[in-house]
C-alpha cells in the first residue's frame, strides 16, 4: 500500500467498516442498552461519511484507495444493518432487502463495466438522495428498537407472526396499526409508531432505491452498447507500422 494512501480520511473510512461487526453485535443483544449503544454507534459511522469526504477535499488527499474503500463502507453498513433488521423485526420483508442488494450487485457491475470500456458512470442527485433516505430510514428503525421495550418490540413480532399466519400479509397489519394510531387506540404513541413506521419506511426506501436503480440504467445506456467481456470483447488495437 502506498505512504499516501494511509492518511486521515481513509482511515476514518476504514474504521466505519471494522464498526459493523461491533454494531452486528450490539442489535442482537437482547437488552435496552446495547441498542442504545448501536444506535449511537451507527449514527456516528454515518456521520463519519461526511467527515472523510469532506476532510480528503479539504486536505486534497483523495486517494484511489479511498474512492474504493468510502462506497464499499456504505454499501456494508447499510446492507448489514438491514439484514440485521430481517431477523429482528417481522416487519421488515425479505424481498425489499434483497432488492437493496440486487440494486447494489448490478450497480457495482455496471461500474467495473464502464471502466472496462475506459470511461465512467454518470450519478444522479436521486443515488444521494436514495443513500441519504437509507441512513434515515436505518436510523428511524434503530429508534423504534430503542425507545421500545423488548418486549414490547416481542409483541409486535408477535402481532405480524399471527397475522401471517392466518393469511393476513404486513401491509394489512402495518394498515391496521395505522389506523389504530390515528384513531388514538394503539396504545403508547412510541408503541403504535413503532408498530408500522418501520414497514412503511422499508418500502418507501426500496421503491427510491428500485427508482435510482432505473435511472442508472437510463442516464448510462451507452454501456450496455460498448465492449463486454465474454459475450463482446474489447478488441486489442495494435499500432501498425508504415
Amino acid at each position: 500500500m502506498r505512504e499516501e494512501s494511509l492518511n486521515i480520511p481513509n482511515v476514518i473510512t476504514a474504521v466505519r467498516v471494522l464498526l459493523l461487526p461491533l454494531f452486528v453485535y450490539l442489535i442482537f443483544q437482547p437488552s435496552q442498552a446495547s441498542r442504545v449503544a448501536a444506535f449511537i454507534i451507527f449514527t456516528m459511522a454515518s456521520l463519519s461519511d461526511l467527515i472523510d469526504g469532506y476532510l480528503a477535499r479539504r486536505l486534497k488527499q483523495e486517494t484511489d484507495l479511498g474512492r474504493f474503500l468510502d462506497p464499499l463502507a456504505d454499501k456494508l453498513l447499510v446492507l448489514g444493518a438491514f439484514i440485521t433488521f430481517i431477523f429482528l423485526s417481522e416487519q421488515i420483508p425479505l424481498w425489499t432487502v434483497l432488492c437493496i442488494l440486487a440494486r447494489d450487485i448490478l450497480i457495482t457491475m455496471l461500474r467495473h463495466l464502464s471502466r472496462y470500456q475506459g470511461s465512467v458512470l454518470r450519478t444522479s442527485r436521486l443515488a444521494k438522495l436514495k443513500t441519504a433516505f437509507q441512513m434515515f430510514s436505518i436510523i428511524v428503525i434503530l429508534m423504534s428498537f430503542m425507545v421500545i421495550t423488548v418486549k414490547e418490540r416481542s409483541l409486535i413480532n408477535l402481532q405480524y407472526n399471527e397475522g401471517l399466519s392466518y393469511g393476513t400479509t404486513r401491509w394489512d397489519v402495518a394498515l391496521g396499526n395505522l389506523k389504530a394510531f390515528l384513531q388514538g387506540e394503539g396504545g403508547g404513541i412510541l408503541f403504535s409508531l413503532s408498530s408500522f413506521l418501520p414497514y412503511y419506511l422499508m418500502l418507501l426506501t426500496t421503491f427510491i432505491t428500485i427508482l435510482s436503480l432505473l435511472r442508472y440504467l437510463f442516464t448510462n445506456y451507452r454501456v450496455f452498447k460498448g465492449p463486454i467481456p465474454i459475450i463482446r470483447p474489447r478488441k486489442n488495437h495494435q499500432r501498425v507500422k508504415g
